[in-house]
């Protein structure tokens, strides 16, 4: 069996809890991504899903643990993670096009002024940017933009692994549903591994390969790895229709509602926390239903 790509190991993370102890937010958390895999994390606040996504993004140091990409180590912050947070974190001063050709530029030192613009171009018009609204800058943007222009930068700088922090919190239900199809569409253009944090179950059915559970903390788990068997490419409108759908959906609202209580504050000792793989797929046969009987013939006595 092949390695993964990304490969989190044995992650523990705890913090003082004021009173002389600690608090562990979660406990010898292992699991895999494979490469060009697009996966989601869903849990209750607190559970430790921001705090994974630091260490990833190498912004933050667990208590013990190793996270691997691509075979090495992850330390410290790097141009092969990028990530897009709920707040943008653009650059005030800066147009639109110079927030994504400031990162493309450290990317590729090499590259001449017009081939490092073209390129942030290319991705900004990706986005559905274009004309003179990438010479303004953020303060002009609205929100919806101003994430735009932050999915752009990020892909832009063709990272490895791509991290997504809530990308969409902030934004209303209608720019919503457009920028996620805008970021299918560039993602699936690409072979960027993407992981990203969300609390929208019907948004992270809609974007991800597969779906990882985390208990409520304190120790918590990542618990289930629960796979989208809903064919690509998905739009919001026609996914609904799919057998699939609500079984998945009604799994998902079921964890977060009770097992994910029911399964918190385990301490698993010194044993991996691996998650338990989950497929739900109502349009494969049954293992256990029975062959039809054979068709009745004459006989003559």
């Amino acid at each position: 069996m092949s390695k993964p790509f990304l490969s989190i190991e044995r992650l523990t993370q705890q913090y003082p809890d004021g009173q002389g102890g600690t608090m562990t937010v979660f406990e010898n958390a292992s699991f895999g991504i494979k490469k060009g895999e697009f996966v989601c994390i869903l849990g209750h606040s607190g559970c430790g899903k921001s705090t994974i996504m630091n260490i990833l993004a190498g912004l933050a140091e667990p208590t013990s643990g190793v996270v691997k990409m691509d075979g090495f180590e992850v330390s410290g912050p790097s141009l092969d993670r990028g990530v897009v947070f709920q707040n943008y974190s653009l650059l005030p001063w800066l147009s639109a096009l110079k927030n994504v050709t400031f990162g493309v530029k450290a990317r590729h030192p090499d590259w001449s002024a017009d081939k490092v613009e073209a390129h942030a171009r290319d991705y900004l018009a990706k986005v559905g940017l274009e004309g003179d609204v990438v010479y303004r800058k953020p303060s002009q943007l609205s929100g919806g933009m101003r994430q735009r222009v932050s999915i752009a930068r990020a892909f832009a700088n063709q990272p490895k692994l791509l991290l997504l922090d809530e990308p969409f919190g902030a934004l209303d239900a209608l720019t919503r549903g457009t920028i996620q199809e805008e970021l299918i569409k560039v993602w699936a253009g690409t072979e960027q591994t993407v992981f990203m944090i969300t609390h929208d179950i019907d948004e992270a059915i809609l974007l991800a390969d597969r779906i990882l559970l985390m208990t409520n903390g304190p120790f918590a788990r990542v618990a289930e790895s629960v796979e989208i068997t809903i064919p690509r490419p998905r739009s919001r409108t026609e996914i609904v229709e799919h057998p699939n759908y609500y079984a998945i959906r009604n799994h998902l609202v079921h964890f977060l509602g009770q097992r994910s209580k029911e399964l918190a504050g385990k301490q698993s000792g010194d044993a991996d926390q691996r998650p338990e793989t989950v497929r739900i797929d109502k349009t494969a046969p049954a293992e256990d239903e029975p062959s039809a009987p054979p068709p009745l013939r004459a006989v003559n006595i």
